[in-house]
């Protein structure tokens, strides 16, 4: 069971590195939506980092959307569901993909002006 688990945290990292993440904010993240609110000094403890490896991944995290924080101090940080982070990111990655389908002409044809510019210097 255990062994399912790994692996089971360990495609959800890859996941998430696959759509950009750091690999230490993938695990921030992870553990937050799977633990529920927790203070910075909680994390430090549980994920075994330390503060300067930790404050600024929930800095990323934040500046992305995924993971809020309370106004007060300590602050406690929480999560968005995995389900709504997945739906953002296929969002993102699909409006990337039309955005470059848009483009595939013009790109095609700055690549050819390109050559041949190369060509006849």
């Amino acid at each position: 069971m255990k062994e399912s688990i790994s692996l089971s945290f360990e495609l959800v990292v890859e996941t998430l590195v696959g759509f950009g993440f750091k690999p230490i904010d993938a695990q921030v993240y992870i553990f937050l939506a799977k633990k529920g609110p927790q203070r910075g000094k909680d994390l430090v403890n549980s994920l075994k980092i330390t503060k300067q490896q930790l404050y600024p991944s929930l800095k990323n995290l934040q500046e992305i959307g995924i993971v809020n924080s309370t106004p007060e101090r300590p602050a406690v940080f929480s999560a968005i569901s995995i389900e709504k982070v997945l739906d953002a990111l296929i969002k993102a990655k699909i409006e990337e993909t039309q955005r470059m389908i848009r483009n595939k002409e013009k790109l095609i044809s700055g690549w050819r002006s390109m050559t041949r510019n190369n060509s006849e210097k």
